[in-house]
């Protein structure tokens, strides 16, 4: 990926951008949605911004065009045609249950991910395996969800896409997040902690 992250650092400065600034953000978007890159990561037990994954991302709202999609009068939306719905198939082994949910591409959903209806997946999110995000949940842009996480309903994981170097919301393995709870602005959720309902979170948050 040392050459993803170079071409996309690159781009970033760039003030014109080409088809190969497209064909490079295309490349980062699909390793972005295979959970391949990620906009934060452990390193010795510590968490790391990585600052080029969140340029990247930046990068694809500054190449997208408007566009109608969708697949017709009951589900048409104009967004960015970089960043469209994302399409699970069986094969992902994520069950997205009707009613109304939706994920960007560019956010990674791991394997027994559970999605009740209505929730929303942001892009460059990353949700880990087991986790459960309940009705009317919504997991914002960047945010780092850990395996066997229950976010009840209505929680919201805030986003953190800028500034770049900012760190994203995360919550760690085991940890149940409350109906009606807000984490925001880059709070850290250690491993197995419990919020109960209601409980609202923030980097100025005295604990």
């Amino acid at each position: 990926m040392s050459s993803l992250k170079t071409d996309i650092e690159r781009l970033d400065s760039t003030e014109k951008l080409g088809p190969e600034a497209r064909a490079t953000f295309l490349r980062f978007r699909d390793a972005l949605t295979r959970g391949e890159i990620r906009a934060a990561e452990t390193i010795d037990g510590r968490w790391n911004v990585n600052v080029w994954v969140k340029q990247g991302i930046l990068l694809g709202f500054r190449l997208g065009e408007l566009a109608q999609m969708g697949g017709g009068e009951c589900l048409s939306f104009v967004d960015k045609d970089t960043f469209p719905a994302r399409k699970f198939s069986v094969m992902d082994r994520v069950r997205v249950v009707p009613g109304g949910s939706s994920a960007r591409v560019g956010a990674y959903v791991a394997p027994s991910v559970i999605c009740m209806p209505p929730m929303f997946i942001n892009v460059g999110a990353y949700v880990d395996e087991g986790t459960l995000i309940d009705s009317h949940a919504l997991v914002g842009s960047c945010a780092q969800i850990g395996k066997r996480v229950h976010l009840s309903a209505a929680a919201q994981i805030g986003g953190v896409l800028e500034p770049v170097n900012a760190s994203p919301v995360i919550i760690e393995d085991d940890v149940l997040v409350g109906g009606n709870c807000g984490v925001y602005e880059g709070t850290l959720v250690r491993s197995r902690a419990v919020l109960g309902a209601g409980v609202i979170l923030t980097r100025s948050t005295p604990l």
